[in-house]
């Protein structure tokens, strides 16, 4: 039996489409992601320590969150991209209380910061970053997310946007 000259048109209509749009869509995504994985710090063992404080003023250890899995998102208020990644960290630290979601900025003061996290919607935890911080995780482009495991060894390390999946699997 043969197609109908209308279901050649619409199965022709769904290759280009796929062709011209989804293929390349799929592609640049895959590009963004090696590229994340490329730059990404590398690490050997535990992750380093640091006390920093939060927007209350608390001090925050690493060592404060042993045996948990720990994701720390480094961030900036002037980062574009870390704006559009903080509601899948938002979704993700409501959905998974037992994994610590703590947003480290690098940038602002208390008051911003404040500010910041109210306005882009953060739910998790804002550390208030310092460069001793920052260069003991090798922090040279933002976003970057190193997850930690219980054991507080690194697991791994992403530089880009990570969204919800993309999250959910580096804590696996």
């Amino acid at each position: 039996m043969s197609e109908s000259p209308a279901l050649r048109s619409r199965r022709s209509r769904v290759n280009e489409l796929f062709r011209v749009w989804v293929l390349p869509l799929l592609a640049g995504v895959a590009l963004v992601q090696v590229v994340g994985w490329l730059r990404s710090p590398s690490f050997d063992g535990p992750a380093p320590d640091f006390a920093l404080k939060d927007l209350a003023g608390q001090e925050v250890h690493l060592s404060d969150y042993k045996g948990r899995t720990v994701i720390l998102n480094f961030w900036a208020t002037w980062c574009a991209p870390c704006r559009a990644e903080i509601p899948s960290f938002s979704a993700f630290a409501s959905k998974h209380p037992e994994i610590a979601v703590l947003g480290v900025a690098a940038d602002g003061t208390p008051g911003q910061l404040k500010a910041a996290a109210k306005s882009f919607g953060i739910t998790y935890p804002v550390l208030i970053g310092d460069p001793a911080t920052l260069r003991a995780y090798q922090i040279g482009s933002f976003p970057t997310t190193v997850v930690i495991g219980p054991d507080g060894d690194v697991r791994t390390a992403h530089v880009g946007l990570m969204f919800g999946p993309q999250i959910w699997w580096a804590t696996r």
